[in-house]
C-alpha cells in the first residue's frame, strides 16, 4: 500500500488525540519539563562528588542512539574551549588509552537490550579504575553498575520512548562535566533553554491551525520529498545530524545532512541529479510524466555563524537556487548555543511527527497504518 501524503490530517490531530500514535507529540511535549526536572535529578543525584578528585585528563560520553546524540550535544556545547577534550563512544570497545585519569559517563535512555554495549563498556571503564558516573532509567542496568562502583547515577526523571528524552540525558551530563570544571552552559542557559521550549511546544501544538503553526507549515513543505538540511556553525551542524536522524526514525524517509565545506562542493552536484530538477525517476520513467520524488533543502540559520561559515553557507544555497531546488529556512532563536541548538530540535520533532501524521506511518512499530 503506498503512503499518501493527506494534508488533513494536520487539522484532525488537534480534535483527535488517536491520531498521535504511540503519544510521540504528547511526549515531545515534555521537552521543558525534562530540562527543569532533569536538573533537579541530577543535583539530588550526588554529581557533586565528581569534584573530589579535580579535573580528569578527558571526559569520556559512553552511549547509543539518542545517549550518543547525547554526547555529541556535550561535546559541541563544551566547544573548542573546554579544558579538558570530550569524547563519545558509540561503540562495543573502549578506547585503549581511557584510563584512571578520565572521567567516563555512561547514558542510557532505557533499559532493554539495547542498553548491553553501553553496560558492557560502562563494566570495562570501572574494571580499568576510571572516575564513573551513569545517567539512565531508575532501578536500569547502569543504576547497578554505579552502585558497585559507588559513583552517582543520575535517574531519568521521566519515563517515555528514548527519541523524546534528549533532554533528560543531556542536563545531567552538562552538571556532570561542570563538577569537574568544563562548563558547557550555566544554570540562566537551562532556564532560558525551558522557557523557550515550552514556547515551541505551545506554538506547535497539535490544535494550532496549519498556517498559525511552523511546524505543520514545515511538514506540508517537505510533503513528498527527499529532504537535504544543511547548517554551518556546530550548533546548526548538530541539529542538523538530528533533523536526518528524525526524519528516518518518526516518517520512515530517508534525508541527508551536511555542512559546508561539503554542502558547498559535493552535495550541490547530486542537486541536478536524477533526484534533483532534472532526470526523470529512474530509467523506466518518461521524463513527460509526472517526475517522482524531489529534493528539497532545510537551511538552519545561526546568526553566531562565523563570516567564514556565513560565506559557505551562502554558496551552498545559491548553488541550490540555480540548480531549481526549492530551499526553506529556519532560523535558530536565543542567546546561548544551548537554546538555540533546542529550539532547531524541537521545531524538527514536532515537524516530522506530523509528517507522520499526514502519512499515517505508525512511527513506533515501522508499518503503514492502513485505512
Amino acid at each position: 500500500m503506498a503512503f499518501v501524503f493527506e494534508e488533513y490530517r494536520l487539522d484532525d490531530v488537534g480534535t483527535d488525540p488517536a491520531l498521535d500514535r504511540g503519544g510521540l507529540l504528547r511526549q515531545t511535549a515534555t521537552a521543558a519539563a525534562q530540562v527543569r526536572q532533569a536538573r533537579t535529578a541530577a543535583a539530588e543525584s550526588g554529581l557533586a562528588a565528581l569534584a573530589d578528585d579535580g579535573r580528569p585528563r578527558s571526559v569520556v560520553v559512553v552511549g547509543t542512539g539518542v545517549a550518543a546524540f547525547a554526547g555529541a550535544v556535550l561535546e559541541t556545547l563544551s566547544g573548542a574551549g573546554s579544558p579538558v577534550p570530550v569524547h563519545t563512544v558509540t561503540g562495543h570497545r573502549l578506547p585503549g588509552w581511557v584510563g584512571a585519569h578520565d572521567l567516563v559517563v555512561a547514558v542510557s535512555a532505557g533499559s532493554g537490550h539495547e542498553t548491553d554495549p553501553t553496560v558492557r563498556t560502562a563494566m570495562e571503564a570501572v574494571r580499568r579504575g576510571s572516575r564513573f558516573a551513569a545517567v539512565g532509567p531508575r532501578g536500569g542496568p547502569l543504576a547497578g553498575v554505579a552502585e558497585q562502583a559507588r559513583a552517582p547515577h543520575v535517574a531519568l526523571p521521566l519515563p517515555g520512548e528514548p527519541r523524546t528524552l534528549l533532554w533528560s540525558l543531556v542536563v545531567p551530563l552538562l552538571l556532570a562535566v561542570e563538577q569537574v570544571g568544563v562548563r558547557a552552559a550555566t544554570d540562566a542557559d537551562l532556564e532560558a533553554t525551558a522557557a523557550l521550549l515550552e514556547d515551541v511546544a505551545q506554538r506547535c501544538r497539535p490544535a494550532a491551525d496549519v498556517y498559525a503553526n511552523p511546524a505543520k507549515e514545515l511538514a506540508l513543505a517537505f510533503a513528498d520529498v527527499l529532504p537535504v538540511v544543511w547548517g554551518a556553525t556546530p550548533v546548526a551542524e548538530l541539529a542538523a545530524r538530528w533533523a536526518a536522524a528524525q526524519f528516518a526514525a518518526n516518517v520512515r524517509i530517508p534525508a541527508l545532512a551536511a555542512v559546508p565545506p561539503e554542502a558547498v562542493w559535493a552535495q550541490p552536484a547530486v542537486l541536478t541529479g536524477p533526484l534533483g530538477t532534472g532526470g526523470p525517476r529512474s530509467i523506466f520513467d518518461d521524463p513527460e510524466d509526472e517526475r517522482g520524488v524531489r529534493m528539497r533543502i532545510l537551511l538552519f540559520r545561526d546568526d553566531q555563524a562565523l563570516p567564514e561559515e556565513a560565506a559557505d553557507l551562502a554558496a551552498a544555497e545559491r548553488a541550490a537556487e540555480g540548480a531549481g531546488v526549492r530551499v526553506s529556512e529556519v532560523a535558530a532563536q536565543g542567546a546561548s548555543p544551548m537554546e538555540r541548538l533546542a529550539g532547531l530540535i524541537a521545531l524538527t520533532d514536532y515537524a516530522t511527527l506530523y509528517l507522520a501524521v499526514a502519512y499515517a506511518v505508525e512511527p513506533l512499530t515501522n508499518t503503514l497504518v492502513v485505512r
